[in-house]
């Protein structure tokens, strides 16, 4: 009786199972879907991590990470409170406040260092924030 044609004489042939062509299309298709939905959209950010420490009274120190897409001549930043894509020459220049960081309603200064700025409420309370690292990973988008 001759051999079927799905089983070989060859013992390193069942290594890997026998699958349908189908099931190695579906495979390929669903590694490309997850690997395209990683992807941010040119210009946007997303938070990746935000840690909160309520610890001391009438202080909370928040600290987040954020992942940006930005164009070329951009550079994350933050615009309302928010990740954003900025201009680079903001950052460059340490004029942070040039970046619109503070809710509408909130006033805006540069701290005497510029290692960071002040958001005042209207009904005085104040926030600060400082920035501790600055990090541009360079994708290859050209707009």
């Amino acid at each position: 009786m001759a051999p079927s044609p799905r089983t070989s004489s060859r013992q390193d042939a069942t290594a890997l199972p026998s699958m349908s062509s189908t099931f190695w299309a579906f495979m390929i298709l669903a590694s490309l879907l997850i690997a395209y939905c990683s992807q941010l959209a040119a210009g946007t950010c997303e938070i990746v991590t935000l840690d909160r420490d309520s610890s001391q009274p009438r202080r909370t120190i928040a600290r987040q990470t954020a992942r940006c897409a930005c164009r070329k001549g951009q550079i994350a930043g933050t615009t309302r409170a928010r990740p954003a894509c900025v201009d680079a020459r903001i950052i460059k220049t340490k004029q942070w406040c040039d970046m619109l960081p503070c809710l509408e309603g909130e006033g805006c200064d540069l701290l005497i260092n510029r290692s960071g700025w002040t958001c005042t409420q209207p009904g005085g309370r104040i926030k600060t924030t400082t920035v501790s690292e600055l990090r541009t990973i360079t994708s290859g988008f050209q707009p």
